[in-house]
């Protein structure tokens, strides 16, 4: 099946399975690795990226459902080195990750919680960002999405 999409602003077409996880259309025919594998069950939110916005599992996500999306994965979520994304700078400044393995799902559901509630509380960051860290970085993560909240205001204002 030939699917078209366009992915961190590049408009892509692929010849997959249509019930061919999202995920090993990103990782392995596009060869974008940010993106990883965890569960496989859209349970741990390793996988995370966004369509239309939307923060999606990806390793649960068929194929075929990418047709005419706007897919953002972690390597497109900044415009370059020079100019981080909030989330990638508050990871950074807060020393968030341990082995960093899942952290790529992390940073992609707070993006997509912070575009929809730009101040989050600590409920907020509870009821939304529910993927699973080994390491145990929550605290981390939380300081981060804070902050990450704060360093985006300035750059809305």
């Amino acid at each position: 099946m030939k699917i078209s999409f366009n992915i961190n602003g590049e408009t892509k077409s692929v010849d997959v399975d249509g019930q061919t996880p999202l995920l090993w259309v990103i990782r392995d025919i596009l060869d974008l690795k940010g993106t990883k594998f965890g569960c496989g069950k859209a349970a741990c939110g390793t996988c995370t990226i966004h369509v239309d916005g939307e923060a999606v599992r990806s390793c649960s996500f068929a194929a075929k459902f990418a047709e005419g999306k706007e897919i953002t994965t972690i390597e497109g979520l900044s415009t370059d080195e020079n100019n981080l994304h909030p989330v990638q700078q508050a990871w950074i400044e807060e020393i968030v990750p341990q082995c960093g393995y899942c952290q790529p799902g992390f940073m992609m559901a707070t993006a997509a919680l912070l575009n929809k509630i730009p101040k989050p509380t600590d409920e907020d960051i509870d009821d939304n960002i529910v993927n699973i860290c080994r390491c145990g970085t929550y605290y981390r993560m939380r300081k981060a999405i804070h902050r990450a909240a704060e360093i985006g205001g300035k750059t809305n204002a």
